[in-house]
């Protein structure tokens, strides 16, 4: 809130800003008018060169050039302070969804390291503390992953093993794959219809996007969590429909979902936490691919959909695959090198 009134405050002093300098202007031309006239009737007692009408207009069309100009540097400002406002206000979200993000974890393992410590614990208890303390670290090392990931993936420099793949069994068997990561029933993951086609696939890194979409049905969902995975293909590009019953997407934020360290603000989540890189993450990926992802809109009450978009491989169209496969071959020959 405190933020949101700091924007507010900047509004209010560019408004007033632009409004002194459209007063000036106005009483510098009614003076100018006003004495205009006036010298115009007394022109006689004055010196030609005091009468110049060039000279005069001269100035006044320099003094309007120079107030256009230095309105125009005002907006520049405010624009570019606005968006350096907004990134500050996103990256310190970002810092305190990430400082919770972290310790929560960290608080878990040290309570069961402690206990572990202190008191004599049978084999089963020990099994378990042990497989809650892993499960933790996984989602430390999963946190981490995404922060150090992102910037190579916007530098286009991560590595990627791109492979060509029926991407009808690799979604089916991704899914499976989440459903025992996430402990989830087979009904709570469904998927419907065929896509008979080929696609130039990094599978861990699809594997992510599939990953944080239900990551973020879970968290999102009151009841039971219920998603419906839908496959079309056509010649040119091959669709999956991706969409939950959750409590949905305010129609306001859903332009905004995918932007660097943006969260999804509502009353129905305030405990919600995560690091507003999820989406983002999934968009960069797919773009990596020369796919997209599209969020639609859909009635907040009945969840979220989103269309995952990759183009088919085709003999016909294996030149436009041609950089994404040479950059695994020269992944796989560096490492292959001998040291």
């Amino acid at each position: 809130m405190k933020q949101g009134h700091s924007f507010v405050y900047h509004m209010l002093i560019f408004i007033f800003a632009q409004l002194a300098w459209l007063i000036l202007l106005g009483l510098w031309i009614y003076w100018y008018v006003s004495n205009y006239m006036l010298i115009s009737e007394i022109g006689a007692d004055f010196t030609p060169r005091a009468m110049s009408r060039g000279h005069t207009v001269l100035i006044l069309i320099g003094g309007l050039m120079l107030l256009l100009a230095i309105s125009a540097g005002m907006s520049l400002l405010f624009r570019r302070l606005s968006i350096q406002f907004n990134l500050t206000q996103l990256y310190d979200n970002f810092i305190s969804n990430v400082t919770h993000e972290l310790k929560s974890p960290l608080a878990t393992i040290q309570l069961h390291l402690e206990t572990l410590e202190k008191y004599p614990l049978s084999r089963e208890q020990q099994e378990k503390f042990i497989a809650m303390m892993l499960k933790d670290s996984r989602r430390l090392e999963k946190l981490i992953n995404i922060i150090l990931e992102i910037p190579a993936l916007e530098k286009k420099k991560i590595a990627h093993d791109f492979e060509v793949l029926e991407v009808d069994s690799l979604v089916q068997d991704l899914v499976r794959q989440a459903r025992e990561e996430f402990k989830l029933p087979e009904q709570a993951i469904q998927v419907f219809g065929r896509a008979s086609c080929r696609c130039v696939v990094d599978r861990q890194a699809f594997k992510v996007v599939l990953d944080n979409l239900i990551d973020n049905s879970l968290k999102y969902s009151e009841d039971q969590v219920h998603i419906e995975i839908r496959l079309f293909s056509d010649s040119r590009n091959f669709i999956l429909s991706y969409s939950d019953r959750g409590i949905g997407i305010p129609a306001s934020e859903q332009k905004k979902v995918f932007r660097k360290f943006y969260r999804v603000n509502t009353p129905k989540t305030p405990s919600v936490k995560g690091t507003g890189l999820g989406l983002y993450w999934v968009r960069e990926i797919l773009k990596f691919h020369h796919g997209r992802i599209v969020l639609y809109p859909k009635n907040q009450k009945n969840g979220a959909r989103f269309v995952i978009k990759l183009p088919v491989y085709t003999e016909s169209r294996k030149r436009s695959f041609k950089n994404l496969l040479q950059k695994t071959r020269k992944k796989f020959k560096t490492e292959q090198a001998p040291s």
